[in-house]
């Protein structure tokens, strides 16, 4: 019973299907149709991943109990490559103006280029599940340091109340959101 029970759960996590959405996502290199049979089975139907398949947009970016889930993903898959503040190693900074790919500066550019890869070192991320590349991306938006007009992924709202990243911010282990630990 209980090998049956694991089993049907297991099966369960394949079937979890991509959200539906209108938007046409592609590779960053090739500019071929991504393939999201690659994506982790898990975090394929929060409502955040439902959300950013509709809009485009990441609906993380401001809310602190993604970002410090976010920042944790980062430290452990990317600051290796891009330093622990985005500031670059071998690979590009992600926390000033300069964009190696311009069509990063929107969010649906940088899940394209996260969850699919790049040239040089930037495999595939299919290691994280598409819900944690929303909180990676939430965080990498956090980082930034340069003029907040410049930072298009903002809406007018954020932009009026962004504060620059600080050095050693910390966030509550419960802070509400929509990446909250459900109790």
């Amino acid at each position: 019973m209980t090998t049956t029970l694991a089993a049907s759960s297991i099966l369960t996590l394949a079937e979890t299907p991509i959200p539906p959405t209108a938007l046409d996502f592609r590779n960053t290199v090739t500019g071929d149709p991504l393939d999201f049979s690659n994506a982790q089975p898990e975090g394929r139907d929060t409502p955040g991943v439902k959300q950013f398949f509709q809009t485009g947009v990441d609906p993380y970016i401001d809310d602190k109990s993604c970002l410090k889930k976010g920042e944790v993903i980062f430290l452990t898959a990317c600051s290796g490559c891009h330093g622990l503040i985005g500031e670059g190693k071998i690979g590009p900074g992600l926390n000033d103006d300069y964009w190696t790919y311009p069509k990063n500066t929107e969010d649906k550019g940088l899940f394209e280029t996260i969850f699919e890869g790049a040239t040089a070192q930037m495999g595939p991320h299919y290691d994280l599940t598409l819900d944690e590349i929303l909180q990676v991306m939430a965080w990498v938006r956090h980082l930034y340091k340069d003029d907040v007009k410049n930072a298009f992924w903002l809406n007018e709202a954020q932009k009026k109340n962004y504060t620059p990243y600080k050095l050693g911010e910390k966030f509550a282990d419960d802070a509400p959101g929509m990446c909250a630990d459900k109790k």
